[in-house]
């Protein structure tokens, strides 16, 4: 029987195998998307495959409710969610930039704990997002939202998505006149 291996050096090694994902992806951060695209088929696939084939190693030797034994079963449990990575050449590794952005969010939440109707959560949900999203595509919230609002009502069919996808953030018509 081998000799076991202590939570503490196995926990070591995932965070080797995290550590070196994301050095890869810094390395990378300078090049084009299709470059990194590239790169990430042929570095960071096989890196991951192996990260997630340890993972389901060691989910047999250590103990489910400890720390690593959590991370562990997060880790397989949303294997196919990080892995969309390697897919999108848009996406990053890290979800830091959302976190950071929603953070402003989460901060004011106290603000609005004092909504009148479910209704009107949800709307104020929309329009942050929508703000959000629109300090993320380089666009000033308040011309992207005046836009919205001056154009979408004279859309015929606002359900056809071809049209609709011209009012999105990234959208030439709208980098033009909301920036």
């Amino acid at each position: 029987m081998p000799p076991k291996v202590s939570d503490k050096s196995v926990s070591k090694q995932g965070v080797r195998y995290c550590n070196k994902m994301f050095t890869l992806e810094k390395d990378w951060s300078g090049l084009s998307n299709k470059e990194r695209c590239r790169l990430r088929q042929k570095e960071l696939k096989p890196l991951m495959e192996e990260f997630f084939a340890w993972c389901r190693k060691q989910k047999a030797t250590v103990l489910p409710n400890s720390k690593l034994g959590k991370a562990i079963a997060y880790s397989l449990n949303h294997e196919e969610t990080f892995k969309h990575v390697l897919l999108d050449d848009r996406l990053v590794l890290s979800n830091n930039i959302a976190e950071r952005v929603i953070k402003t969010l989460v901060m004011g939440r106290k603000n609005w704990l004092f909504t009148q109707s479910f209704a009107g959560a949800q709307s104020s949900a929309v329009i942050l997002s929508m703000i959000e999203t629109a300090k993320r595509n380089g666009l000033d919230p308040e011309k992207y939202l005046e836009y919205l609002l001056s154009n979408l009502p004279n859309e015929s069919i606002l359900t056809d998505r071809e049209k609709l996808s011209a009012y999105l953030p990234w959208a030439k018509a709208v980098q033009a006149n909301c920036r």
